[in-house]
């Protein structure tokens, strides 16, 4: 299982970013994705998911409504496309796939992770 995050940076309150995972080392289209975040000093939080077609999405209230999570499973890529940036949404993010019901991690692996800095 492999995964490349990228496409973080800094930007200020009110701005966008899109961020990329390129996914490999599994049958990407039998699994839900997902992103997940780990602000410093704290634990690794679920961010958003998408089903393994794109038909289901779903979101922390933290980001619901300014967040969307895409997949393109003919590329094994997932996206996380964030808008209205807040400086509680720095952190590094991190994809996976995700079990539902409970949207956790499926695999122990991760990436490298992309950091994205929100300034005030």
């Amino acid at each position: 299982v492999r995964v490349v995050e990228s496409g973080g940076g800094m930007v200020q309150a009110g701005g966008s970013l899109r961020l990329s995972c390129a996914a490999s080392g599994f049958v990407f289209s039998d699994y839900a994705m997902g992103w997940f975040r780990q602000a410093p000093g704290k634990e690794r939080d679920f961010v958003a998911v998408v089903g393994s077609r794109g038909g289901y999405t779903y979101y922390a209230d933290s980001v619901k409504g300014r967040f969307t999570i895409s997949r393109d499973n003919t590329k094994s890529m997932i996206y996380l496309q964030m808008t209205s940036l807040k400086p509680e949404d720095t952190a590094v993010y991190y994809c996976n796939a995700v079990l539902l019901g409970n949207y956790i991690p499926a695999f122990r692996s991760w990436g490298q992770g992309t950091q994205v800095t929100v300034s005030s």
